[in-house]
């Protein structure tokens, strides 16, 4: 038996006939993009989209041409997380990894980072990012620049030895300071601290 004809099928190109005009305007992908996304020259934003500009709490034009620096808790970790980023992104040219960063009203804030570098060779030339936030914000007040290298070094997955190498500390500093954190924090382990601090998975 013939199937009966259905008049409300259409063919895909009937099914978008506003096509085109989508294809003008490929930036609207972006804007409605749920995540932040950045360009970056010399570590410097050279275009966000306006969900970036939201998660950090500032006007989209008051970031276009400013320096990262602002983004982060202090120079200390503006610098180790750039030499780090610059060494991966060197071999491979994609960087990826979890960190506290700065928002406009001082807290900061848990994201998870992914970069990519137009050109290895210089990964810092032109680079885009992706942003995506993982939990509230934490009172900065309450954590010193090495408390947060830590605590990222923990989201990262690396043991207390790890850490240690990466930040030029002795590993029985590291373990003195997590016990610091977890105390401060009300924990009993690693994972509870990274879930009171950040709701981080660990």
């Amino acid at each position: 038996m013939a199937a009966p004809n259905d008049s409300r099928r259409t063919t895909p190109e009937e099914s978008l006939p506003a096509l085109p005009a989508l294809q003008a305007q490929p930036e609207a992908a972006a804007e409605l993009s749920p995540l932040g996304l950045m360009l970056s020259s010399q570590r410097r934003i050279v275009w966000c989209n306006r969900r970036f500009a939201e998660m950090f709490g500032y006007p989209r034009e008051a970031l276009i041409g400013a320096h990262l620096a602002q983004l982060y808790p202090s120079d200390v970790e503006f610098q180790r997380i750039g030499e780090r980023g610059l060494r991966v992104m060197q071999e491979r040219a994609e960087y990826q990894d979890e960190r506290l960063m700065r928002r406009r009203d001082g807290l900061v804030q848990w994201f998870r980072v992914h970069g990519r570098a137009d050109d290895r060779a210089d990964p810092f030339r032109l680079a885009s990012w992706v942003f995506e936030p993982l939990a509230a914000g934490v009172d900065a007040s309450r954590l010193t620049p090495r408390e947060r290298e830590v605590l990222a070094a923990m989201a990262r997955g690396q043991t207390a030895k790890q850490c240690a190498r990466e930040l030029g500390l002795s590993p029985r500093t590291v373990e003195k300071l997590r016990a610091q954190l977890r105390e401060r924090f009300g924990a009993h382990n690693a994972a509870e601290l990274m879930s009171r601090v950040g709701g981080l998975p660990h």
